[in-house]
């Protein structure tokens, strides 16, 4: 019988590698099993390696885990780029055909689910599943939305205008940044407050002081939207497991879900009572899911 350990909140060591001439942080744990593929994190906006502790502390004594800072967030490099699922996805099949070596299980949240699903479905050769936990990204419109009013329109124009201003996304940025109000933002997305630790808060925080973060948080809001989910479904051909926190605020949830099915039926999904974050917010519960999942793949 396989005993979850106690999940602890040290600090996993990592190391870097080098890419487009930028550094990658990765964290790398557990040994590799000959029957089963080794699994890669992906981290969403604003989160890195360090979010998921919990999950490389969970499973590392079954399964060789992998988890990467995309470039932009974390301890990686933050140059000035135009950011991207296409440009995540460049990063996470080069990472794992130099540096891990073998096709891989993908585990994304939210953002780095959408851009673990890029690589799932366009860069078939580097993966052998792909678990999607609240994952981000745009669905096809099958049906038109309704016209908006002119002042409606026009406020939308002006918004968008003012957030391509470096001035406005450099401020809004200052203002997010703060501790006080990604402590409120994660209140708000996680069920459970006591999941809202000072360290997580500091997780996230830390790497918004980096050099270029600003940079970074300005180019993801005004790069265009990349390919859609439904789009990339159609693409895939490995197997799928989708988790979901279902109090999840920014999400809906079943819609989505319901939308993923009509675009990939055989995926297997779960529902747990969680946010956002399920793996960061209910740990053993993801870790068990994961675990039995990948086990039935090989």
């Amino acid at each position: 019988m396989i005993t979850t350990p106690n999940l602890t909140s040290e600090v996993i060591p990592g190391q870097y590698w080098q890419w487009r001439d930028q550094l990658i942080y990765y964290v790398h744990e557990g040994e590799r099993h000959p029957q089963r593929p080794p699994l890669l994190l992906v981290h969403g906006f604003g989160a890195s390696t360090d979010h998921w502790r919990k999950t490389i502390q969970g499973l590392q004594a079954d399964f060789e885990v992998w988890a990467i800072d995309l470039l932009g967030f974390g301890r990686s490099a933050k140059p000035n780029e135009q950011y991207s699922g296409q440009l995540w996805r460049d990063q996470l099949h080069d990472f794992i055909t130099e540096v891990i070596g073998q096709p891989v299980i993908l585990a994304g949240n939210s953002l780095g689910g959408y851009a673990s699903l890029c690589v799932a479905a366009q860069c078939p050769s580097t993966a052998k599943g792909v678990i999607l936990l609240n994952s981000a990204g745009p669905f096809t419109e099958t049906d038109p939305r309704p016209e908006p009013p002119l002042w409606k329109k026009a406020v939308s124009v002006t918004m968008r205008s003012l957030f391509r201003q470096e001035w406005v996304s450099f401020l809004i940025f200052q203002w997010t940044k703060r501790r006080s109000i990604i402590r409120k933002t994660l209140l708000k997305v996680y069920l459970d407050p006591h999941a809202v630790t000072d360290q997580l808060v500091e997780d996230i925080y830390r790497p918004s002081c980096d050099l270029g973060a600003a940079q970074v948080f300005a180019s993801v809001f005004k790069s265009p939207q990349g390919e859609k989910v439904d789009v990339l479904l159609n693409q895939l051909t490995c197997p799928l497991l989708l988790i979901w926190g279902e109090g999840d605020p920014w999400m809906k949830c079943r819609e989505r879900s319901r939308k993923f099915h009509q675009y990939y039926p055989q995926l297997k999904e779960y529902f747990l009572n969680a946010g956002h974050c399920p793996h960061d917010e209910v740990p053993e519960q993801v870790n068990d899911i994961i675990r039995s999942w990948v086990l039935e793949q090989v």
